[in-house]
Parts: structure tokens; sequence; C-alpha cells
């Protein structure tokens, strides 16, 4: 079923970012009155395909390989190869026969429309959810193995400053903006004390090896509801209790009791916990009930799917604003920007060395790994995921490289400058070895994914 879902939202969040993409170079070709033969999302490699419709002069189609899409246009050199035009002169509704502004629009359209797609994702994300606070004043939980444990940095500390800059909230400490800056040396208090931990170089990659940063705002284990015919109930365990230490060891954060007890599957545990009865309907003070709560001690065993049938109480406090639709537009293109900077620094740390190429870049496995993880937290985060994704497929396609939209952009501005076109032979030799250098850098980063999950 894993594997089902996986599948699913990847050909969902491709079908999608793909559609933008080549809707991008369909619109211009069409705005600019040039013939368009073929749309497709997904490749038809010997005419395999999923559907086709012709209407007009376009043929739209789904093609059986979900791994991109294309829109053929009349009298372009592109990936199919196709130099059945160059036997006559061009004709007017042909890519080549246009002034060359014309054709670095058309070239350009599909990253725009990414880019385009990604601020449309954040404008609404910021409309529907507004922006989220969380204090500093919130202490830190810090996991095993984290980037953040390796520089130094210990549960129950709390951020003070980022770069020489003081912070507030828990989204600025941990901004993907501050992540890709050329250095990060956050100051941190613990206790009455404060010392200064600086961040690894290739710390983007060693979050990818850990499959997330392993570090947030300590969330205290505090039950919510506890669920009928599960162990808990029987156990006697009660809403509004505090867990404080499971099979003897202490605990502080939400993560840490899910953690133990479903690794004991079917295994007696002792956990122990504090209450305190409180009004119905009152909010739960957890200071209070650390200091004033009864403690009790109750032996459970988790099910076989390791749960004891427990659900956890929101406690962490959190600032929440309403944006007006001016304020989410602006929101918006500002992640939009940031995000894409963020991008482009992060490519330039794989460039230069400073980041793991291995560890930084994922290929269609871990696509789709994180867009059935991001998919099964809510819909915002997968939209979230697949806005990040639009950015990033964006400025991939924008590389000057042979056979991808940046390398058509730099030939054709190349003939511009010349006042004449390149002969079709150089132009064709010119896109069979980008092809090839793409289907090698594919075929290592497949690979690597499998051998690196």
């Amino acid at each position: 079923m894993d594997a089902l879902s996986t599948a699913f939202f990847f050909i969902i969040a491709i079908f999608i970012l793909v559609t933008a993409h080549e809707l991008g170079h369909f619109l211009f070709a069409k705005l600019f009155g040039m013939r368009v033969d073929k749309f497709y999302i997904g490749f038809d490699f010997m005419d395999l395909r999923l559907w086709k419709k012709k209407i007009g002069e376009t043929e739209y189609g789904v093609g059986v390989f979900p791994i991109g899409g294309y829109v053929k246009i009349a009298g372009m050199v592109d990936e199919s190869l196709d130099t059945g035009f160059q036997s006559g002169d061009p004709e007017p509704w042909e890519f080549r026969a246009k002034p060359v502004w014309q054709r670095l629009i058309v070239l350009a359209g599909g990253v725009l429309l990414n880019f385009v797609l990604s601020a449309i994702i954040f404008i609404g994300i910021t409309l529907v959810a507004g922006e989220s606070r969380t204090s500093v004043s919130n202490p830190a939980f810090v996991e095993q193995g984290s980037v953040f444990l390796s520089m130094g940095v210990r549960t129950g500390d709390r951020f003070v400053s980022a770069n020489g800059k003081a912070l507030s909230s828990w989204e600025e400490a941990l901004d993907p903006e501050l992540l890709t800056s050329h250095r990060l040396s956050y100051v941190i208090r613990r206790d009455d004390k404060t010392f200064t931990v600086s961040a690894p170089s290739d710390i983007m990659s060693k979050i990818s090896t850990n499959k997330g940063m392993g570090i947030h705002p300590i969330v205290p284990p505090v039950i919510d509801e506890v669920l009928q015919n599960m162990p808990a109930r029987a156990a006697g365990i009660k809403s509004g209790g505090l867990i404080t230490a499971i099979n003897g060891k202490n605990v502080t954060d939400w993560t840490e009791v899910v953690g133990v007890i479903s690794s004991n599957a079917s295994k007696p545990i002792t956990v122990q916990w504090k209450y305190l009865e409180h009004a119905k309907g009152d909010s739960i003070d957890v200071s209070r009930l650390q200091t004033l709560g009864r403690t009790i001690t109750t032996s459970v065993v988790p099910d076989g799917s390791g749960k004891i049938g427990i659900s956890l109480k929101q406690t962490l406090q959190t600032q929440k604003r309403k944006l007006s639709p001016v304020e989410s537009f602006a929101s918006g293109l500002n992640q939009t920007w940031k995000m894409s900077v963020m991008t482009l620094q992060g490519f330039a740390k794989i460039a230069t060395g400073q980041e793991d190429f291995r560890k930084s870049v994922g290929g269609p496995v871990k696509i789709a790994k994180m867009a059935n993880q991001s998919a099964e937290q809510g819909p915002l985060s997968f939209l979230y995921f697949l806005s990040m994704l639009s950015i990033s497929l964006a400025i991939i396609n924008i590389m000057p490289i042979p056979a991808l939209d940046g390398g058509q952009f730099v030939l054709n501005a190349i003939e511009g400058i010349m006042r004449r076109e390149l002969s079709l032979d150089v132009k064709i030799r010119i896109q069979q070895i980008g092809m090839a250098l793409l289907l090698a850098l594919f075929a290592y980063i497949l690979i690597n994914d499998i051998l690196n999950p």
C-alpha cells in the first residue's frame, strides 16, 4: 500500500509540474503564431501512450513514461531530433522563422510558468493558513544523529541569534536562506550561559542524509485523548496527563514518547506520568503539571503495531496571523524569491564541492518518497513540497546545458548575435551530446537513489 501511495503522489507531482512547464512553452508559442504539433505529458517512446486527441493542429496526449513531457513546435530542433522541416524554406508559423526575441521568450516560457506556479502555491498557502510564529523562548529538542547535535546544540537550549542577527522565532532560526548561506553560526543560551556554535559547510547534505533537521521546539508529551479499547485506557492512563519517563528514562518531547512506545510493540513498558485535576475546558499549564501533578507509574503493553491509544495535546504556544490578500501576495512572492535564491546557493555549493553531490541531489526515487511523506503530513505540506520542486525544476532547466531550455536559449541567443542560423549539423550534434549527458546523469542519479535511499 505504501508503494502505491508513493507512486501515486509522485505521478501527481510530476503531472502538475510538467503540465505547468510545458504549458509555458505552448502558450508563448501560440501567442507568437507558431504551430504546435504535439503537447504531451509523459513521454510516448515507441508510440506508447495512455491517451491522445487531436484538436486543431495540435495532438494532445499522455505518454506511458511519467518522467517528463514535451511540446513539439514546428521548425525547432528538439529532443525528437526531427529535421524534416529543413528540406524547405522557413514557413511563417515555424519557430525558426520568428524573431530571436520571440524564440527566447518561448524557450524561457516553461521556466517562467514554473516560477509562477510556485508563487501561486505560496500565495495560496499564506492566504489559507496565514503566518505562524513560534517564539525562540521555547527550548529545543535535538534528536540523536542530528547535525545540530554535532554542532554542540543540546535539548533544552534556546536560540539567541544567527549570523549576528537577533532571533525572535523558530521560523527565523531555521530559515532555508540561512541554512544555504556561505557561513552560519548561532548564539545559543544554555541555562544562564551563552555560547556560539558554527554549522558545517555541508549542512544541507547532512540534513538530507538524516532525512530532516532533527531539531524542533520541545512539544511536551501531554495526553489529549485516550482511545477506547486500547492498552492505555485499560491501564488507567488519563487525558490531561503529562508523560515524564518511560522504562525509567526521562522524556521531554512527544517524539521521544512515540519512538520508545513504537519500538516496544507487544512488550510491557513502564510509563511514569503526572496528573492534576482541572476544570473541563481549562487550558493545561505544563509548568503547573510538572510541579504540582501527582506522579503515577503504570505498566502497559503496546499492541502489535506499537501503539497504546493516546494522542497529543498541543500545548506549544504559536502566534498565528491571518494575512490579507495583498499581504499574502507579497509574502508569496517573497517566499518564491527566497527559495529561488536558496536553491541557486545550494547548486553553487554542490558545484564548488561544499556540498556532497550524491547526498544533495535526488532523482525519481527520492522525489517519490518526499512526495509521499509530504502528502502524509497534509495537503499544505504537499503543496509546499510541490512549490519547492517547481523552483528546482525551473532552475535546472534554465542551466546552459545542451538539450535543456537553457542550452537552447544560449544557442538561439548566439544566432541572434551572429544574425544567422547555426548549421543544422551543429545543432543536431549539440543536441545529441546534451541528451547523452542528461541520460548519463539521470542514470547516475537513479543508481545513487537506489544505493543511498
